[in-house]
């Protein structure tokens, strides 16, 4: 039996992965080893490219540690939760161990490629992926599914500065349909149920490296409570991803108001940091956005604010909507309320 050492920044190939702990040489970026109960993930920013995403990557560190993206599989059409990402969702719950991999040059005189050993990583517990869109030639995108992975457990990963996300070649926007919005995702049943929002609780309790974390999810609830709102006045809605040229991952706004044409960014909570962020935010957006001189821009809190934050809103010509316990104050928008 071949034996393999996995140990961060190990150079080797698929095939000797394939010989020491089992599972295809062939069958595209996720990998399952039935031999040894792995996962193995094998990353290649170069091929998304191709494709004309650019999502793939150490995204920048947040406060719970490194981040790694990683694109789904399937080249054509929406990307859907079967086969190699259906295995890599479900890590989260079966106990496999997931390994990573980045290329790494080709063998010498060959094209087969070679892999460098980033270490054990698990999906992010409480937000393990995202929805980001490719735009395609014909002028329309498809929905991939971006996993966001973590160190497991007690392990290290060794990244190096090649491997961060590389920048989009061009700044677009791409904008995404009601429909699409609410994309459907998986339950974790392995059912699919349309969701405005993954983060349907409160808050929730995870273990990642570094010990324990509540994460709030009152964005999430705040986002879904105004969609439903909305839709019980109306109204349509949907959003936009934008991405930078010569940076790398999206912009994603929260909700777009179709009918009224208002741009809301929501904050979990109604703090002057909070808010604060939020106004940056909402500009940086709306450079981005065609008929930006019509465009209103709101912040949605899930309480209200103090006065003085409240004034620091009215200053910018930002509007303010904020939850009580009937609905949602300050909606909808004042015609007053100006650009």
């Amino acid at each position: 039996m071949t034996t393999l050492d996995l140990v961060p920044g190990l150079i080797t190939t698929r095939e000797k992965v394939a010989e020491a702990y089992g599972g295809s040489v062939f069958s595209g970026g996720i990998v399952p080893a039935k031999k040894s109960n792995m996962v193995f993930i094998y990353s290649d920013p170069t091929v998304g490219e191709k494709f004309g995403y650019t999502f793939d990557g150490q995204a920048e560190d947040d406060e719970y540690g490194p981040l790694y993206l990683y694109t789904g599989a399937g080249s054509e059409g929406h990307q859907e939760f079967v086969r190699g990402n259906k295995t890599l969702l479900e890590t989260a719950t079966d106990g496999r161990e997931v390994h990573l991999f980045v290329a790494h040059g080709t063998v010498p005189g060959k094209k087969e490629v070679l892999q460098r050993y980033v270490g054990r990583v698990a999906l992010d517990p409480v937000n393990p992926y995202m929805w980001r869109w490719s735009q395609l030639a014909d002028g329309t995108h498809r929905r991939i599914i971006v996993f966001r992975l973590r160190p497991a457990e007690g392990a290290e990963l060794l990244l190096l500065e090649q491997d961060a996300q590389k920048p989009a070649a061009k700044t677009s926007v791409i904008e995404l349909s009601l429909e699409e919005k609410l994309a459907q995702v998986p339950t974790q049943s392995g059912t699919k149920d349309k969701k405005t929002e993954q983060h349907a609780t409160a808050e929730t309790t995870a273990n990642i490296t570094g010990g324990t974390r509540k994460v709030r999810r009152r964005e999430g609830q705040l986002v879904k409570a105004f969609e439903s709102h909305l839709e019980k006045a109306g109204h349509s809605f949907k959003s936009f991803q934008i991405t930078i040229k010569g940076e790398p991952g999206a912009l994603t706004p929260d909700v777009y108001d179709e009918t009224d044409h208002v741009l809301y960014e929501a904050k979990g909570q109604a703090t002057r940091n909070n808010v604060r962020m939020a106004i940056g935010q909402l500009a940086d957006y709306r450079r981005h956005l065609e008929n930006e001189e019509e465009l209103r821009v709101a912040v949605l809190l899930p309480a209200e604010p103090t006065p003085d934050v409240r004034d620091l809103l009215a200053a910018q010509k930002i509007a303010l909507v904020y939850q009580t316990e009937d609905g949602f104050d300050g909606f909808p928008l004042s015609v007053t309320v100006e650009p």
